[in-house]
């Protein structure tokens, strides 16, 4: 899942920010109505498929509160509708949730970890299959994005930085038109355009985020304050979660399908987008994940990128400006600033079967 924070959502944050702050006060209670903001990403159709199909229903009634989940067009808006307080949880990336709420001063926690990005992002060269070769090169890509941070990632195993290479911001429905074009010779698209670009001729996939696996994590983040005072809440949706990855480990054809029609392709297609995205079916997978050295130290990675290219707040004097805090009791940044906390809480019970 994508991201790309423009100027133009900053000012619509920093303006809803206003109003979030005293939002966030009213969200710091009991209550037991919820919603929940989602988009279309292969990641994210298991939530569809559960509430479609009362999934999501049972587990909130099984708690006495109940929870909606609200489809929004747009990735950004509804990251930024989040944001602002409209609603208590949102999907969204580790670098989103870094950049957008926490940089906003909105503390939030990854209740659960669903998938990382393990090939469905990649940089793609004409006629070359070699990355050093980028070097000189204009490269197309939604500037800001997790596609900037695999392509800088991506410089850094063949020895080159952004300096050698220079970003055209390209918007990601124009990326497979601009790849036709003569003037482009490299591009850093996700899927589904990855794929149908990889279709065309003289395409070539030099590094894809499968090199840098658990980097680009694909997140159910609510609002901290929420959190704290409805477990219920949390409880339900963790609930519901592993209920839809049960059936998707089997491999649920009745499930799989709707999925697949849901975000506009067929059985087939979107079994190959699953391919290149590992999914925690199991929670004590996902409990495994959060648990792991690795998860700090590519937060440290994350806030770095953000920071260097201006996208951690405003003011930001460093990449430890803002704190995060991971389970094993690890911390990042500034502890008196926590504004992302990752928590293995509710997914740990739903691995032990206490839900």
């Amino acid at each position: 899942m994508k991201s790309f924070f423009t100027s133009t959502s900053k000012l619509l944050v920093a303006t809803a920010l206003v109003s979030t702050l005293g939002s966030s006060l009213l969200m710091a209670e009991v209550k037991d109505k919820f919603q929940v903001s989602w988009t279309i990403y292969v990641g994210f159709m298991p939530w569809d498929y559960a509430q479609q199909k009362g999934i999501v229903d049972k587990w909130a009634k099984k708690y006495d509160i109940e929870i909606d989940l609200v489809q929004v067009n747009d990735y950004i808006e509804s990251i930024n509708q989040y944001t602002a307080g409209k609603f208590d949880g949102c999907l969204m990336t580790n670098m989103d949730a870094l950049t957008i709420p926490a940089a906003s001063g909105v503390d939030s926690t990854a209740l659960i970890m669903g998938d990382f990005s393990n090939g469905n992002d990649g940089i793609v060269l004409k006629g070359t299959n070699k990355l050093s070769d980028i070097k000189g090169q204009n490269v197309n890509l939604v500037e800001l994005s997790v596609s900037h941070y695999l392509l800088a990632r991506g410089l850094e195993t063949v020895g080159l930085s952004e300096k050698d290479i220079t970003v055209v911001n390209t918007s990601d429905a124009d990326m497979v038109a601009a790849y036709t074009s003569s003037e482009v010779t490299a591009l850093t698209p996700w899927n589904p355009q990855l794929s149908e670009i990889m279709s065309m001729k003289d395409a070539n996939l030099v590094f894809d985020s499968s090199a840098i696996p658990g980097e680009i994590i694909d997140m159910l983040v609510v609002n901290t304050d929420t959190l704290k005072d409805n477990p219920k809440f949390a409880k339900a949706l963790t609930g519901a979660w592993f209920e839809v990855m049960a059936l998707m480990k089997k491999g649920d054809k009745e499930a799989l399908t709707f999925m697949a029609e849901a975000s506009g392709t067929d059985l087939a297609g979107f079994k190959g987008q699953l391919n290149s995205t590992k999914m925690f079916y199991d929670a004590s997978e996902a409990v495994e994940f959060s648990l792991s050295n690795e998860l700090p130290n590519t937060m440290k990675k994350v806030s770095e990128f953000s920071f260097d290219h201006g996208i951690l707040g405003e003011g930001a004097p460093n990449a430890e400006f803002i704190g995060m805090e991971f389970p094993n009791g690890k911390t990042f940044g500034d502890t008196k600033n926590i504004k992302l906390r990752f928590i293995d809480t509710y997914v740990k019970m739903s691995a032990d079967g206490k839900l």
